[in-house]
């Protein structure tokens, strides 16, 4: 497995729950894997290698799409729950028995939920510019997500650059290193959703988001050390929300990065992949 890198690991098929489950394991086999939950429409390879790379160093990792994304079969929930349920018969059906879990943005949202449904089988939790239910602005896209998924661009890829980092010409500079990362991976890459995928996750997101009386009493229950990281600027889910996931999870502990938007651990992966490090190998 070791020999494995983000570029060359082969896409494998697992079926769980009449779902064929397509995924990537490389890095160093024994101990707790880590398992990756992706973004809004993202598949395995809208992951950034300087990370997945890096973690590999010393863990093995395991990167896969969730039902109805890309190359696994079946349709998208229309509910995180559902989508979490789903991540935890994926790994099950791998024969794990422990697992640490890393969810950026709307893979935060399931992260969450499988940490609090599935307790003995998640070891640990990174939570990556992400919310709780009934969070700041999460009742729908914020006004500049909806700006931003809906303009036009001249690279589809540039899209990532407003989305993930922030306006300065610093962040932007790291935005462009970014994508010049994120297309090292040039045969049998994943194929992008399809159009079903980004209706029924806004409708998932519109059920996490709606308000509550007492919103974030459910975290109470989520009892894994976990780690909350962000942007200091984050527009796609404000940062604020990382700082309520903080305040009401029993046991976590908050990083902002500087002068980052959404994608703060795509902006510092050397230091994102240090600081997750430290923190999955306290004792």
């Amino acid at each position: 497995m070791t020999r494995y890198t983000h570029q060359t690991a082969p896409t494998q098929y697992i079926e769980a729950d009449g779902i064929r489950f397509a995924f990537r394991r490389f890095g160093k086999p024994g101990g707790v894997p880590l398992v990756f939950n992706i973004h809004f429409t993202g598949t395995m390879d809208h992951w950034d290698p300087a990370i997945t790379d890096g973690f590999a160093q010393d863990r093995e990792v395991i990167l896969f799409n969730n039902a109805g994304i890309s190359s696994t079969s079946g349709e998208v929930p229309e509910s995180i729950e559902e989508m979490a349920a789903n991540a935890a018969a994926f790994i099950k059906a791998l024969d794990l028995q422990q697992v640490d879990v890393l969810g950026f943005s709307m893979g935060g949202l399931i992260a969450q939920t499988l940490a609090i449904a599935e307790p003995q089988l998640v070891r640990r939790l990174i939570l990556v510019g992400t919310g709780p239910r009934s969070g700041e602005g999460m009742t729908s896209l914020t006004p500049e997500a909806q700006e931003i998924f809906g303009a036009s661009y001249a690279e589809p890829d540039h899209l990532w650059l407003r989305v993930q980092f922030s306006p300065s010409d610093a962040s932007q500079a790291a935005g462009y290193r970014f994508l010049k990362r994120f297309r090292l991976r040039t045969e049998w890459r994943d194929p992008e959703a399809n159009d079903k995928v980004a209706p029924a996750q806004l409708a998932a997101l519109a059920k996490w988001g709606v308000p509550r009386e007492n919103p974030y009493d459910y975290l109470k229950q989520l009892k894994q050390p976990t780690l909350v990281v962000n942007g200091d600027h984050d527009v796609i889910i404000y940062s604020i929300n990382s700082w309520i996931l903080q305040q009401n999870i029993p046991n976590a502990q908050l990083i902002l990065y500087p002068d980052a938007n959404h994608g703060s651990l795509y902006q510092y992966p050397e230091r994102f992949v240090a600081h997750v490090t430290q923190f999955l190998s306290e004792v």
